[in-house]
C-alpha cells in the first residue's frame, strides 16, 4: 500500500508546478489604500468591509480603526473612484493614499523595541535578585562567587542589550559635546556593571549586578511610558504627501492614458471626472462643473469652474468632466508646497525644550562634577585607594541617577492623558500638556470646527408642497452638496416623490427636466434668472414663475458656545480665522460673541497669522479640521483637531478631540496648567531627595545597592504624585 500510495502518474507529478505557472501568468493584484477620516467604531470596520466586499473587482478589503484607513486588495481594471463611489454611497467619506508614501512608516516599531528591552530587563532583574537574596542570607567564600559569577553572566548582557537606547542617545550627546540626561544614567548603569565584575574578580563580599539591572528597568519603563504619550502617528508632511492622488488620466491625441504623476510635464492634457480629486496644478481648457475647495480652502460653497479657471491639486471636481492643461504637477504642486509649509512648521516645533530637558541641562554636569569631587577627596582620604573611592563615585552617580526626574514628566502626562481620555480627548505629543498650560491664546477654524461642516436647510416650511416636490425630485439627482442638503431635509419633512421628465445635470448650474409640461430649474441664481442672496442658497425655477431660494446655514458644534465662552472666563483671546467669505465669518463671530476674525484666507495665510501672534509674544492654541488648516496647526504653539478632521490634519495636531462636542477644550487648558505644577512638584522631590541622599552618599554611608533603593524609592514617590490628578 506505501508503494500505491507514492507512486503517481507523471501529469499528477506536474500538476503543481503547472498550476503554479498558471497563477503566475494572472495578472498581479493591486493595493488600494484609502483614508477613512469619517470612521469611528467597529459598526463602521464592518459597514466599509461589507460595502466593498459586495463589489466584484474586490478580493479583500481590511480596515485599520486606529489609523482611519482601508487596505484594498483589487483586480488591476478596477478603478480607485469606484471605490470612493461605493463607500460614498454606504455613507463613508474617503480620500485615495499613496501606498508608496505611507508604507515605510506603517508600524511601531520604537514602541517594540523599547517594550522588547523593558521585558528582558525585568526578567532578568528579578533572577539576579534571587541570586543576590542568597548572598545577602549569608552565603559566603566560593559559594558566594559563584552566585556573583552567575549574576555577572545574566546581567552583563542584558545591559548590553537593554540599555542600548540610553548609550545610543549618550553618545550623540557626547559626539556633539554637550551633555544630556542620557550621559548621567550611562555612566551610573556602566560604573555599577564594571565595579561589581571588579569585586567578583576580587571576591569581594558586594556585587551591584542588581542595581545595575535595576537602573535599567525603571529608566526604560519611564521611556516607554513617554512613548505611549505620543500617537503612533507620521509626519503631517508625509500623509499631505500620501493625499497626493498618485495617478492621472493623460489625454494623448484624444485617448485616455492612466499614468504616473511624476511622469507629467507641463502643458500635458489631463481629464478629471466627476467626484475625481485633481492631481496637479492646472488651467481648466474645457468643461464645466462646480469645484470642492472647502479641504483646501474651507470655502463652503463650491466654485464654478469653466474654461480659464484655475484648479489647484487637492480640489474635488464634482459635477462635470473636465480637461486640464497642467501648469504644475508633484513636487511644484499647491498640495506639495503644502507640505513643505508643515515640514518646516514642524521642524520649529521641535526646537521647544522640554521641562525635562531643561533640568537635564542643569542636572547632568552637576551629578558629574559631584561624582568627580567624591572620588578624588577618597582618593587623597584613603590615602590612594582606588577600589573604594570608585565605590563612594559609583554610590553617588547611582544615587543622583535622574530616574526619578525622568519618570517625573511621562508619569504626570499618562495621568493627565487617561482623565482628558475619558473627557474626550487624546494626548498625541509628548510635550503637549507643557506647551498647552502657557497657552494665552486661542484661534478657531469655522467650517467644520466651530461649525458641523454641513448645509442646512432653512426656510423648507415657507414653500408650497408643490414646490418642495418639484425640488426634492430635481435635487434627488444630483451629488451638489447643497442638492444632498435640500434631499435630505424634505425627505425628513415627509416630502413625497414626483415624477420629472428628461432629468438631466448642467454641470456647473444645476439639474432641469420637465414637470407637468413646465420646464424647472435648481441651482445658481444667474441660470434660472434669479438674484443672487447674502446667504447661501440655491434657487428653483419652475415655468415663468418667479424663482424660489432655498437657504442654507451652516450648524454651530455641540459645544461651540459654552467652549468660546469658558475660554474667555479663563482669560483666553479668542480668535477666529476662516477661508470662508466675509459675510459667513463675521455672521458666526457675531453669533458666537468673538470680536477678532480673519475671512477669506488661503493655508500660507493662516500659518502666516500664527507666526504673526506668536512673533508678538503669544502663546497660540489653533483648532482647525481641514488640508488649509495643517500648517497653521504645526506652526501653532500647540494645536487640537476634531476626530472628523481629514488625516493630514489629525496627524499634525498634538491633540485630538473624539467626540462631537468642543466643550472639553476649556477643561483640557486647566488639566494641563495642573500637569505642570505636578511635573514641577516631581522636579522638587527629585531636588529634596538628593539634598538628603547625596550628603549620605558622599560620606560614604551608602552602598551602590542602598543607592539603588533609595533611587527606587523617590521614582514610586514621583508616580504616587503624579496618579494625583487623576
Amino acid at each position: 500500500m506505501s508503494a500505491a500510495a507514492i507512486s503517481a502518474c507523471p501529469a499528477c507529478s506536474a500538476a503543481p508546478s503547472a498550476e503554479a505557472l498558471a497563477k503566475a501568468a494572472l495578472p498581479q493584484d493591486v493595493n488600494v489604500v484609502l483614508s477613512l477620516p469619517t470612521i469611528h467604531c467597529a459598526g463602521c470596520i464592518a459597514g466599509v468591509e461589507r460595502a466593498l466586499l459586495r463589489h466584484s473587482g474586490v478580493v479583500g478589503a481590511r480596515v485599520n480603526l486606529t489609523l482611519k484607513r482601508v487596505n484594498i486588495e483589487t483586480y488591476p481594471e478596477v478603478d480607485t473612484s469606484e471605490l470612493i463611489a461605493v463607500l460614498s454611497e454606504a455613507g463613508y467619506e474617503a480620500h485615495e493614499l499613496d501606498a508608496g508614501t505611507i508604507s515605510a512608516t506603517a508600524t511601531d516599531k520604537a514602541g517594540r523595541e523599547i517594550l522588547t528591552r523593558l521585558a528582558v530587563s525585568g526578567f532578568a532583574m528579578m533572577n539576579v535578585m534571587m541570586l543576590s537574596i542568597a548572598v545577602w542570607s549569608g552565603a559566603e567564600a566560593a559559594t558566594r562567587d559563584l552566585f556573583h559569577w552567575i549574576s555577572a553572566a545574566i546581567a552583563l548582557p542584558t545591559i548590553a542589550f537593554s540599555a542600548q537606547p540610553f548609550f545610543r542617545n549618550a553618545w550623540i550627546a557626547l559626539s556633539a559635546r554637550r551633555l544630556n540626561m542620557d550621559v548621567p544614567i550611562s555612566l551610573a548603569i556602566l560604573l555599577a556593571g564594571g565595579m561589581s565584575l571588579f569585586e567578583t574578580f576580587h571576591s569581594g563580599e558586594q556585587a551591584y549586578f542588581d542595581a545595575a539591572l535595576s537602573l535599567t528597568f525603571f529608566l526604560l519603563a519611564g521611556r516607554y511610558l513617554d512613548h505611549r504619550t505620543r500617537a503612533v502617528a507620521r509626519s503631517a508632511a508625509e500623509e499631505l504627501a500620501a493625499l497626493e492622488v498618485p495617478r492621472a488620466t493623460k489625454l494623448v491625441d484624444d485617448v485616455e492614458v492612466v499614468t504616473a504623476i511624476a511622469s507629467l510635464a507641463v502643458g500635458d492634457l489631463v481629464l478629471v471626472k466627476p467626484g475625481g480629486r485633481m492631481p496637479v496644478d492646472g488651467v481648466v481648457v474645457s468643461g464645466h462643473s462646480e469645484i470642492d475647495r472647502s479641504l483646501l480652502t474651507g470655502e463652503t460653497i463650491p466654485v464654478f469652474a469653466k474654461p480659464g479657471q484655475d484648479i489647484s491639486a487637492g480640489e474635488v471636481n464634482l459635477t462635470g468632466p473636465l480637461t486640464l492643461r497642467v501648469t504644475a504637477a508633484g513636487e511644484d504642486s499647491s498640495l506639495h508646497r503644502m507640505a513643505d509649509l508643515v515640514a518646516m512648521a514642524e521642524s520649529a516645533r521641535n526646537k521647544y525644550t522640554s521641562l525635562a530637558d531643561k533640568a537635564a541641562q542643569i542636572y547632568a554636569p552637576g551629578v558629574h562634577l559631584l561624582a568627580l569631587i567624591a572620588f578624588i577627596a577618597w582618593l587623597f582620604i584613603t590615602g590612594g585607594d582606588v577600589r573604594f573611592a570608585l565605590n563612594i563615585a559609583v554610590a553617588v552617580l547611582i544615587i543622583t541617577c535622574p530616574c526619578a526626574l525622568g519618570l517625573a514628566v511621562p508619569a504626570v502626562t499618562t495621568a493627565a492623558s487617561g482623565r482628558l481620555f475619558r473627557k474626550g480627548m487624546l494626548i498625541k505629543h509628548g510635550t503637549a500638556l507643557e506647551r498647552l498650560a502657557e497657552v494665552d491664546t486661542v484661534v478657531f477654524d469655522k467650517t467644520g470646527t466651530l461649525t458641523e461642516g454641513k448645509p442646512v436647510l432653512i426656510n423648507a416650511e415657507s414653500f408650497s408642497a408643490e414646490a418642495q416636490q418639484i425640488a426634492k425630485a430635481l435635487s434627488k439627482g444630483s451629488a451638489h452638496p447643497l442638492a444632498k442638503a435640500i434631499a435630505s431635509a424634505l425627505s425628513d419633512r415627509g416630502v413625497c416623490d414626483i415624477e420629472v421628465a428628461n432629468l438631466r445635470e448642467v454641470p456647473g448650474y444645476g439639474m432641469e427636466g420637465m414637470v407637468n409640461g413646465q420646464a424647472v430649474r435648481l441651482g445658481r441664481a444667474a441660470w434660472v434668472g434669479g438674484d443672487a442672496t447674502s446667504t447661501t442658497a440655491s434657487h428653483l425655477k419652475t415655468g415663468d414663475a418667479e424663482p424660489l431660494s432655498f437657504l442654507f446655514e451652516d450648524n454651530l458644534r455641540l459645544g461651540a458656545q459654552s467652549a468660546v465662552e469658558a475660554l474667555r472666563t479663563q482669560g483666553k483671546s479668542v480668535q477666529i480665522i476662516s477661508g470662508d467669505s466675509e459675510a459667513a465669518v463675521a455672521s458666526l463671530a457675531a453669533k458666537l460673541g468673538v470680536g477678532t476674525w480673519m475671512a477669506e484666507t488661503v493655508p500660507q495665510e493662516k500659518a502666516e497669522a500664527i507666526n504673526s501672534l506668536t512673533a508678538s509674544g503669544a502663546k497660540v492654541l489653533m483648532v482647525g479640521d481641514g488640508l488649509n488648516d495643517t500648517a497653521a496647526l504645526t506652526a501653532a504653539h500647540v494645536s487640537m483637531s476634531p476626530a472628523t478632521a481629514l488625516d493630514a490634519a489629525r496627524v499634525a495636531s498634538d491633540i485630538v478631540l473624539l467626540g462631537e462636542d468642543l466643550e472639553p477644550i476649556a477643561e483640557a487648558l486647566h488639566t494641563a496648567q495642573k500637569a505642570t505644577r505636578r511635573i514641577k512638584e516631581n522636579f522638587g522631590i527629585a531636588a529634596l531627595y538628593n539634598l538628603i541622599a547625596v550628603p549620605i552618599a558622599l560620606i560614604g554611608l551608602a552602598t551602590p545597592l542602598a543607592a539603588a533603593l533609595a533611587m527606587s524609592l523617590s521614582s514610586i514617590t514621583v508616580s504616587l504624585n503624579a496618579l494625583r490628578l487623576r
